[in-house]
């Protein structure tokens, strides 16, 4: 509906506008003039008002933006601590967003106190940075947004790919979506960023596109929220946290406000202070949720496709916005992103500090770490995802489809269920009592192959090896299920089934064990969790929910494939009218029996690995049999050979003091058998 200037747009003047003309100039008043634009809904109106109201009555760090927008005077102890903290808070830009907030909505008042400290930040890497984050797409937005509306209103010097950047992530976003994707813990902090262009930019198209990349962020969360107000996504990145508690966070004040569903919240949020304060059009964000979805919803583009996208950046912004689309140490990349560590010495950097042990490492041996693991090399990018999403009133299942299965998870939740108010989901690695207690920066040392058909999911684990030295070889997988979060569970064999009120899950564990407490199989070769979502509407009566569930068939095996010389670990369930069922082969696995030519870090144990000087190989496999030891370099070269008529020992030494820092192949074989292990030599 157009907004209230339409009167001012006079048909019968002699001077004729074309529909176009006035269709244009239509949006750039209802843009300039969004306090009377942004909605024509009552009831947002209403609620945008009494969140306010509430927010100013209970006063948190939060509301003060909704102080400024309000007019009464900041409170000034929030302000004063903000702006001290500028030049030492790891996550500044999260303070900076607000403050363009107090700046633009108090017209002066506070320019004296904010403007000296906040132009002393830097808002774009620079050389030996330490602290500030710039290549997560949330905190992208906020330096970016900001930056450039201090240059707008101040005068602020910007440097000179900002314009040329910021359009670039903003189309985008329209064009492709956001990459950590459903996440509750990032998306809002990208609204913000987005909001404050929204509402202040003067420039048309910068506007325009921050509307339109605000508006699909909106309505992706509104995509997987149900009934109830609850948003409990599969997700590209996300924290376990966010699936504890139904109501109180801060995407679900972005929720209450949008939808009215849930609980009304009692005090202002980061972004629902922005949300409320802002002259968005939300109407189609509104109009877009729906009680019922049964869908694949693509996202993203191709690693390949993103070199193109962004082929014609500076050469580090390029390279940022690859890793904002989680590629790190991608083999692709990671001769671009050692560089840049190494150019601009980011080794040091809160987020690179853990990996600091490859900064005295030649740049191409990097590449080759890289490609030599790609179980931990590959899977932090989460660019072109399929996601499958069900959802019937207050029931929600999603999953991203055949996702880095068996490798190193960075933050990914790929399968949850949401009953109402109550997450279900599975996590790999150390089996942790307290869900919270879980490292937010590997959620899962393995994820799971994952295929769901309408309201069915089969997760299937399998294990790629990794480095021993990483410590992410756990092979448990866990359960979270909360029972006192259901009216009634029922636990009929592997199956454990629960309502609440009318909605209903069912999972299919993988075995009946429990770790700490929790619901965990420790099952290393393989390990299949099937999960099925309804509600009465679906399905009638609880009790014909577990009779569908009684007459399921599942099947599960270990085969060899000859022909593709690959183990083959399959599962298929047939429950309800749905069949899902999947082959995984790959070359070895254990409990078959199969032995193949090579088996990658099995019979082979390489210890202390990094090493300085010496490794010692256990050759337990080798006992009583001849063996020929010999270990390559990353070109391939043979460094060191021995070979042994029979082996009567456990235990060989080896020496690697006057080899250089890197990456070494070791292998040991006989006619009968071949295991081949890496090990880094780091000084």
């Amino acid at each position: 509906m157009l907004c209230k200037y339409r009167k001012y747009y006079n048909m019968k003047n002699k001077t004729v506008i074309s529909l176009i003309h006035a269709l244009i100039f239509i949006t750039v008043l209802c843009l300039f003039s969004a306090s009377f634009c942004s909605s024509q809904n009552p009831a947002f109106e209403q609620r945008r008002t009494n969140y306010i109201d509430t927010a100013l009555s209970n006063f948190t760090p939060d509301a003060i933006t909704l102080q400024a927008y309000r007019g009464v005077p900041v409170d000034t102890a929030t302000l004063h601590s903000m702006v001290s903290d500028l030049q030492t808070h790891e996550v500044s830009d999260f303070d900076i967003v607000k403050l363009i907030r107090v700046l633009f909505f108090t017209n002066g008042a506070y320019d004296t106190l904010i403007i000296p400290p906040l132009i002393q930040v830097p808002f774009w890497l620079r050389k030996n940075d330490s602290l500030n984050c710039y290549w997560s797409e949330n905190h992208m937005i906020m330096w970016m947004s900001s930056d450039w509306l201090l240059h707008q209103r101040y005068g602020k010097a910007i440097d000179s790919t900002l314009d040329k950047r910021l359009r670039h992530y903003l189309r985008l976003k329209i064009r492709y979506g956001f990459y950590e994707f459903f996440s509750s813990v990032y998306a809002p902090y990208c609204l913000s960023g987005l909001l404050n262009l929204v509402d202040f930019s003067q420039d048309i198209e910068i506007k325009t596109l921050a509307t339109q990349a605000a508006q699909r962020l909106l309505k992706d969360l509104l995509m997987l929220t149900n009934d109830k107000g609850v948003f409990y996504p599969a997700a590209g990145r996300n924290y376990f946290g966010k699936y504890a508690t139904p109501y109180g966070q801060n995407h679900s004040n972005l929720i209450y406000l949008l939808t009215g569903f849930g609980q009304a919240p009692s005090s202002a949020s980061h972004a629902g202070g922005f949300l409320a304060s802002s002259t968005l059009p939300v109407d189609d964000v509104i109009n877009s949720w729906t009680p019922y979805l049964d869908t694949l919803y693509h996202i993203g583009h191709s690693i390949d496709s993103g070199f193109i996208i962004n082929r014609s950046m500076y050469s580090v912004d390029r390279i940022i916005f690859q890793w904002s689309a989680g590629e790190y140490f991608h083999p692709s990349v990671a001769v671009e992103s050692a560089t840049l560590l190494r150019d601009s010495n980011l080794w040091n950097h809160v987020d690179f500090a853990p990996l600091h042990m490859l900064s005295s490492f030649p740049i191409p041996s990097i590449l080759s770490l890289t490609e030599q693991f790609p179980s931990i090399s590959t899977s932090s990018v989460i660019c072109g995802q399929d996601v499958a999403i069900f959802k019937h009133k207050s029931i929600t299942l999603s999953s991203i489809q055949d996702f880095w299965k068996g490798r190193l998870g960075y933050q990914q939740m790929p399968c949850v269920a949401n009953i109402g108010t109550t997450a279900v989901l599975t996590a790999s690695g150390i089996v942790e009592s307290d869900w919270n207690n879980r490292s937010e920066s590997g959620n899962n040392q393995h994820l799971p192959y994952v295929k769901q058909k309408k309201n069915v999911a089969l997760l299937m684990y399998r294990p790629e090896p990794k480095p021993a030295f990483l410590n992410y070889n756990n092979p448990e997988v866990a359960l979270r299920w909360m029972d006192n979060e259901f009216n009634e569970v029922i636990n009929d064999s592997l199956w454990v089934i629960g309502r609440q009120d009318q909605n209903y899950i069912g999972v299919r564990k993988s075995c009946n064990g429990t770790i700490n407490g929790i619901r965990a199989c420790n099952l290393p070769n393989g390990q299949s969790w099937v999960f099925i979502v309804g509600d009465s509407a679906m399905y009638g009566g609880f009790t014909n929910f577990r009779n569908i569930i009684g007459n399921s068939h599942f099947e599960e095996r270990w085969y060899y494939d000859s022909l593709a010389s690959q183990s083959v670990y399959y599962a298929k369930i047939v429950i309800d009218t749905i069949t899902i069922e999947y082959a995984w082969g790959v070359d070895s696995i254990n409990t078959t029996g199969i032995h193949h030519n090579e088996k990658e870090n099995q019979g082979l144990v390489i210890f202390p690995n990094p090493t300085t000087t010496d490794a010692t190989l256990n050759l337990t496999s080798f006992l009583n049999q001849p063996a020929t030891i010999t270990m390559t370099n990353i070109l391939g070269q043979e460094v060191y050979k021995e070979t042994i008529s029979n082996v009567s020992v456990v235990e060989k030494r080896i020496s690697l003091k006057d080899q250089n820092n890197g990456i070494y192949i070791i292998r040991i074989e006989n006619n009968r058998q071949r295991f081949s292990g890496k090990i880094i030599r780091n000084e």
